[in-house]
């Protein structure tokens, strides 16, 4: 009978010993926010600075571009005029020349060859010219 009670005993202890005690806890947490109540102030500390004004205004000037266009035949236009293999060289370069380097804006027709595209990025790169912009046309959502 006396195991009985002892292990009866050992089972309410055991009950009592299982709660947290959040004292601590909240002790730490108070503390915690004190520190950064007084340090707040410290981190927002700034110097005034009697800053010279100035009256100028942005530049919303926009870089000059070029229009190149390929055609599903592969022919090429340079801003609207025709061009063989030989002056689009020669344009390129005396394109990247110009100070500022215009943008190369890029109109191909979506049948010419790929390779006529790579061709004419590859001789703008290595003419100096290294904006590319590919210029497309938004898709009609209505036709089917």
């Amino acid at each position: 009978m006396s195991m009985a009670q002892d292990s009866f005993v050992d089972d309410e202890q055991d009950a009592m010993m299982s709660e947290i005690n959040m004292t601590p806890m909240v002790d730490v947490m108070l503390v915690l926010l004190v520190i950064f109540l007084v340090t707040l102030p410290v981190i927002n500390h700034a110097v005034k600075i009697d800053l010279p004004h100035a009256s100028s205004q942005i530049a919303n000037t926009k870089p000059p571009h070029v229009d190149v266009a390929i055609a599903a035949d592969g022919t090429i236009q340079w801003d609207g005029k025709p061009l063989n293999p030989a002056q689009l060289s020669t344009q390129i370069t005396q394109a990247a020349h110009a100070t500022p380097a215009p943008e190369l804006h890029l109109y191909a027709d979506r049948k010419v060859a790929y390779e006529k595209v790579a061709d004419l990025m590859s001789a703008a790169q290595s003419g100096g010219l290294t904006k590319i912009g590919f210029v497309t046309a938004p898709t009609d959502r209505h036709s089917p």
